[in-house]
């Protein structure tokens, strides 16, 4: 055994019986799984890096490693007039790594159809679960069939010989300005590996903002956006349901208040003649968190085109809340009426 070879010694076994190339998926599914689930790790770049190739190649790499277990073509000379044959039996490395992600993309999508029609949905570990599970049994099949072939006729990857040649390219140049070449493509590479490392470990934040919306529940008990109350009576109450969603990129303190306010508009100008009170909430949320608030609506003023109006601010709310002053506002244009029963005695 050479020296070089003597690192799969500390290899467990079954690794050190798997080919190179399906021994590196393995421990990318397995490093995938780490990242995404043990506690620390999943909120590190670290997390992105490693789950790009486990959705976009690995399963696409299994699966083209277990259909194709020979080695690419192979040109074979002739004894007789020495014309060149080739063997057409397999596939090249740049086909296998095409495919891989081409197949990829078609795998996972399908695994994420199936998925949505179990009792555990797509959510992140039922996806980890299942590419990771396709994922592996692909390497056992494709483990499998390549040991049923010849040791001449198996696909391999010639890493060594790949390492050999960028040995001698880098460190014994032919001549001074291949040298010099060398040491540009070391710098460049070490560049736009620092580059994409900074992308992924410090994403810039985006623009900050606050989502501030109104639903109703229909008849299923889904929320929607649609059939919002426009008549009310004094001393009954509708249900509505407020929503925020936090996308300032930090905890925020919110205060949201409703009012019924009757207002006048002059000259493209609204003023509020009066208003009350309803109700009042203060949620505090996480960076990428929704809050709802199912409530009910019980007007105590009557009339029509009354403003129910919610405003949100950032914070505490003002001594004097209004339109002008905060943050995102909503409001429904509403007719109240007295209370039946009251206007009959």
């Amino acid at each position: 055994m050479s020296e070089r070879s003597d690192w799969r010694l500390y290899l467990p076994r079954p690794l050190r019986a798997l080919p190179a190339d399906l021994a590196f998926v393995l421990v990318m599914v397995v490093s995938t799984l780490l990242a995404a689930l043990v506690p620390g790790l999943d909120e590190t770049p670290l997390r992105v890096v490693l789950g790009l190739p486990f959705v976009l190649f690995a399963p696409g790499y299994a699966l083209v490693a277990a259909l194709f277990p020979e080695r690419g073509p192979v040109t074979i000379e002739r004894d007789d007039d020495h014309d060149a044959a080739v063997d057409q039996r397999g596939i090249d490395g740049i086909e296998r790594v095409a495919l891989s992600f081409g197949t990829s993309i078609a795998v996972v999508p399908l695994l994420g159809l199936v998925l949505n029609f179990t009792p555990w949905g797509i959510r992140l570990v039922p996806i980890l679960v299942a590419v990771g599970g396709f994922t592996l049994v692909g390497v056992v099949v494709a483990a499998g069939r390549r040991t049923e072939l010849p040791p001449d006729e198996r696909f391999s990857v010639p890493y060594e010989a790949w390492f050999d040649a960028g040995k001698s390219e880098l460190f014994e140049p032919a001549t001074r300005a291949d040298a010099v070449l060398n040491v540009v493509l070391v710098v460049s590479v070490v560049l736009a590996a620092a580059s994409v490392g900074y992308a992924v470990g410090v994403p810039t934040d985006g623009e900050s903002f606050s989502e501030f919306y109104l639903l109703t529940e229909n008849d299923d008990g889904d929320l929607v956006a649609d059939d919002y109350p426009d008549e009310l009576v004094v001393g009954e109450s509708v249900p509505l349901v407020v929503g925020i969603g936090n996308n300032e990129h930090r905890q925020v303190n919110y205060t949201a208040v409703v009012f019924l306010q009757r207002v006048e508009r002059q000259n493209n100008s609204t003023t509020v003649l009066e208003q009350d009170r309803l109700a009042a909430f203060s949620p505090s949320l996480a960076d990428n968190e929704t809050w709802h608030r199912r409530h009910r609506i019980q007007p105590t003023m009557t009339g029509e085109r009354l403003r129910l109006t919610y405003l949100l601010y950032i914070g505490d709310e003002p001594d004097s809340p209004s339109v002008e002053n905060a943050y995102r506002e909503l409001h429904l244009w509403v007719t109240v009426r007295a209370n039946s029963t009251a206007t009959t005695a």
